[in-house]
């Protein structure tokens, strides 16, 4: 919504919405690294803290292993969100970040998540590796578009094409869920045939389309 408004109000030339203001939309972007920060801290207390979380306990020296690595790497991905937060509210808050920062951050933030999903699935099923490597697309997809906008800041092209990025990376993650642990006991996918492949591939293009019917 916050980029095509911006768009439509800054062609016909009308500031009838403040918070598509110059001023305006900078309080926005700083109000949404509040948020983001926020929640990307409750995630990694959560990730912690959960009943069989790891407790802060990065290795078990009784059973001499590494401990809930999993949480760890979940917890990561949302260190890297929580600072690009921050790095959002400094740079519309302050002129001493540049202001592309906030993108590149962003970037950064979004690398991260894709590189640790890519080194997070080692040893398990075919479809279940299948569907987060499809997840991988959406991933970087995002952080590629963020990347440009830092040298193309205000493009709508790239702002609505991550925008639709993001949304296929928030569907597919509901698609995972119900493919790898299906709800109210139902049938569960075969990990090993490939016409579930075939179909689970076909799905996630179902699953873009609809994200830029959504933006559109």
């Amino acid at each position: 919504v916050k980029y095509p408004l911006k768009y439509i109000l800054k062609k016909k030339n009308k500031n009838v919405c403040y918070i598509m203001s110059a001023k305006g939309f900078h309080q926005l972007e700083a109000a949404e690294g509040i948020v983001k920060a926020a929640f990307a801290l409750i995630g990694m207390v959560a990730e912690q803290f959960v009943p069989d979380g790891p407790h802060l306990k990065l290795y078990n020296y009784e059973e001499k292993q590494w401990n809930h690595l999993m949480n760890w790497q979940h917890g990561t991905m949302y260190l890297f969100y929580g600072m690009s937060g921050l790095v959002d509210i400094m740079a519309h808050t302050s002129s001493a970040v540049p202001l592309a920062m906030d993108r590149l951050m962003f970037s950064t933030a979004a690398f991260v998540e894709g590189f640790m999903f890519y080194y997070h699935v080692h040893g398990r099923l075919m479809l279940d590796v299948h569907v987060h490597q499809l997840l991988l697309v959406a991933i970087f997809g995002v952080a590629f578009c963020l990347f440009l906008e830092v040298f193309l800041r205000g493009n709508l092209g790239l702002e609505l094409l991550r925008t639709s990025f993001f949304i296929l990376q928030g569907t597919w993650f509901w698609q995972i869920g119900f493919i790898l642990y299906p709800p109210n006991g139902g049938a569960e996918w075969n990990l090993l045939d490939s016409n579930n492949m075939m179909f689970v591939t076909m799905c996630f293009c179902w699953h873009f389309a609809f994200s830029i019917l959504v933006v559109a």
